[in-house]
């Protein structure tokens, strides 16, 4: 799975990853590393309800390849 993970990632594309980069332009496509790290500094405002199942395929693809499998959720 990690081999399918795409270098870039445009927020605009993900719901929650688009609220999260809120301060950024949402169409500017960002390293799949930095998606992943707003992901974790961010994780109390996600609404994991609204989760779409795209968006928690891309965020178990990040944690896979750079949290070693894990989302630091708590902080």
């Amino acid at each position: 799975m990690n081999a399918d993970i795409t270098p870039m990632i445009v927020p605009a594309e993900f719901p929650e990853l688009q609220a999260i980069a809120w301060n950024r332009d949402v169409a500017r496509p960002i390293p799949a590393e930095e998606a992943f790290a707003l992901y974790e500094r961010n994780w109390r405002f996600v609404d994991q309800k609204r989760l779409t199942m795209r968006e928690k395929l891309l965020i178990q693809s990040l944690a896979d390849k750079f949290g070693h499998g894990v989302l630091l959720t708590a902080g």
